[in-house]
């Protein structure tokens, strides 16, 4: 069994980190007319689709092109170029863009594939790593994603290519993103059932109108609140004057009021409570109550209405649950 010294793994490493690093960082010299054109090409196709396509490793690209322009507005379709020739050809539809991503561009596939596109007057964008390929000649319009060696030691295995061209793709998609003013809400449609999507569109009511709503009167006994804050299980209560926020009692406010008086008969609300206690509306989204707590040390928020008016309560505990934090 052959060992190596973690000297020599952290130098290979490094070295192909540094090499791929080298690559991108000269890719911007291949952001061109031809770049721009194939933006603008996929950006005016409204009446149809992104159809991307590759072979081996780059079809693997592909997928993941497909998946940002999906998520970020741009209707895309993979199209392994094997099984276009095989059948799934039909997949393309007249107003359809096609997005040929290959390294050498010369490919059996992709060689055989081309004509038929072509065929049917679609627009072809190559993403290449050689400019004088077949690919790239037949292309409507080309974007350069030339390396000049593979990361691997033997440059055989794709490494720093299919890096390019995974980046040249995520150029393309930012590009769309630019264009068609993609915002955060747009993001969040897309992305209604991950954490990045319950971030930009669950707001504090949605949260808080499944817990209870504890509170309590300013003349209150202490039973009565020990009873509220106990049996709506939040760890504390509002303490509500004339139908508005008045103060807030913790458990924590409990404690150090048994420590401190001997006559617990003659407690009040109004004896114990926290003035001002920090509220949220209820239409603002749950990342802001987050940050209230983180700020103020605190593991729950009073929520109100457009009067002001306490409608419940947002608790840290509901918002570890919907995997926010």
């Amino acid at each position: 069994m052959i060992t190596e010294s973690s000297a020599k793994i952290k130098e290979a490493a490094i070295r192909c980190i540094r090499q791929e690093a080298t690559a991108v960082s000269l890719l911007e010299n291949f952001v061109d007319d031809g770049f721009v054109e194939s933006v603008r090409t996929m950006f005016h196709a409204t009446e149809g689709r992104i159809i991307v396509t590759g072979i081996g490793k780059s079809a693997i690209i592909g997928q993941k092109m497909v998946a940002t322009l999906n998520s970020t507005g741009t209707p895309a379709i993979f199209m392994h170029a094997a099984d276009a020739i095989h059948g799934d050809l039909g997949i393309i539809q007249p107003h359809d863009v096609v997005v040929v991503i290959s390294k050498s561009g010369n490919t059996p596939e992709i060689t055989m594939l081309l004509p038929m596109i072509r065929m049917q007057d679609n627009k072809v964008i190559a993403i290449v790593g050689n400019t004088d390929s077949y690919l790239a000649k037949h292309a409507d319009y080309v974007v350069n994603a030339t390396v000049s060696k593979e990361a691997c030691p033997n440059n055989l295995a794709p490494t720093t290519s299919t890096t390019a061209q995974l980046v040249m793709a995520d150029a393309l998609a930012i590009c769309l993103i630019s264009l068609r003013g993609f915002s955060a809400q747009d993001f969040a449609r897309y992305h209604p059932g991950g954490t990045l999507g319950k971030q930009l569109y669950l707001k504090v009511g949605d949260l808080s109108k499944e817990n209870e709503k504890p509170e309590v009167k300013l003349e209150d006994e202490l039973n009565t609140v020990i009873y509220e804050i106990s049996s709506k299980r939040l760890g504390m209560t509002a303490v509500i004057d004339n139908g508005q926020i008045v103060g807030i009692i913790t458990d924590g406010d409990l404690r150090r009021m048994l420590h401190k008086t001997s006559d617990v008969h003659a407690v009040r609300t109004k004896d114990i409570m926290s003035p001002h206690p920090k509220t949220i509306h209820e239409s603002e989204l749950v990342v802001k109550a987050l940050e209230i707590m983180r700020k103020n040390s605190i593991t729950s928020i009073l929520v109100v209405n457009d009067t002001e008016a306490y409608t419940g309560v947002i608790h840290l505990h509901d918002i570890i649950k919907e995997g926010i934090i």
